[in-house]
């Protein structure tokens, strides 16, 4: 079947190209009866825009690359419908990519899009990447004038605007809060050691310690980096030796692991120990006991974030000026605490 075009709505209805145009993106420069008539015998015949030609005519595709490490984080969904909410609402269509936490896989992504299929991209970097300082590839495409907003996962190597949690005060007011409810031995376990808001956050949970008049002790901390979750258990296992009354977590996944050896090592959660995870997602909700958490807000990381990169594409900011932009966490209490 051939494909609707803008001459071919023209031609049906007796008016110009342009006025098609103008009325199947709501400008207002038509009437009312026009634009509705255009509109609905486009929709009639099923017409859909050709983004490659528009990329020719305007140079802008409308479209932009989203990069994900992963699909099974629930804090990477909320950032996504963040984005896309207010891609739309701004008439931008976004293209979702996901590394699996591979630096080749990002790599190989940012290549395909850049031939032309996006403006710019909205990305938080893969583990591997992280790990491996490999930014060249971001580099590349920044030079070949493609910007880019990062969010959550972040590299101060890479010249661009950067979205990212406070992550540092959401550690000191865990603390905080674990110590107003008279814990005195808290521990930190997190399996981001080498990524940036691992170490952000373990700088707050030291900073919360001393602000609380706390000794640290690095018998109380599992910092790890190359754990997945089925290695959770055994990781956090040593804890159990020492005395212990709060647990700080930088992931939902092994507060749950922790709740688990505490009950198997007679525990009472949270009379003997209370427990805040960061990321407020599905397995904090659906946790027995339910799990307090220090909450990212990753639908306003996800809005902040397109609406920074729409701003440099559409050249309502400098281009040539970056900043970093805090969103700002707070506590949301469940029964894992007293």
């Amino acid at each position: 079947m051939k494909k609707t075009t803008l001459k071919d709505i023209a031609k049906a209805l007796n008016v110009s190209v342009s006025t098609v145009s103008k009325a199947l993106h709501d400008i207002p420069e038509i009437s009312e009866e026009t634009r509705i008539l255009i509109q609905n015998y486009a929709k009639e015949k099923n017409y859909r825009p050709n983004y490659n030609a528009l990329s020719l005519k305007n140079k802008r595709t409308k479209s932009i690359g989203v990069i994900i490490p992963n699909m099974l984080n629930y804090f990477y969904m909320q950032v996504l419908q963040g984005i896309e909410k207010e891609a739309a609402k701004n008439g931008y269509r976004i293209i979702t990519c996901i590394s699996n936490e591979s630096y080749q896989k990002e790599a190989e992504i940012l290549d395909m899009l850049s031939t032309g299929s996006i403006d710019g991209f909205l990305l938080s970097i893969s583990k591997e990447t992280e790990e491996n300082g490999a930014y060249s590839h971001f580099e590349d495409s920044v030079k070949f004038g493609f910007p880019i907003v990062m969010f959550d996962r972040v590299s101060d190597h890479i010249e661009c605007d950067k979205i990212i949690n406070d992550d540092f005060n959401g550690s000191v007011n865990a603390v905080t809060d674990l110590a107003k409810q008279g814990c005195k031995r808290i521990a930190f376990v997190s399996p981001f050691k080498n990524l940036s808001k691992g170490k952000i956050r373990f700088e707050g949970y030291k900073k919360g310690l001393a602000l609380n008049n706390l000794p640290f002790d690095e018998n109380l901390v599992i910092n790890e980096s190359e754990a997945d979750y089925k290695q959770y258990a055994s990781m956090i296992s040593p804890l159990f030796k020492q005395t212990i009354d709060g647990i700080i977590s930088t992931n939902e996944s092994t507060a749950v692991a922790a709740m688990k050896l505490a009950n198997e090592n007679g525990y009472k959660i949270p009379e003997d120990l209370a427990v805040i995870s960061f990321s407020n997602g599905l397995l904090a909700r659906h946790s027995n006991p339910k799990l307090t958490c220090v909450s990212q807000h990753g639908e306003i990381m996800g809005a902040t974030a397109v609406k920074k990169l729409i701003e440099k594409l559409e050249q309502k900011a400098d281009s040539n000026t970056f900043a970093t932009e805090l969103v700002e966490t707070d506590i949301v209490v469940r029964d894992s605490t007293r």
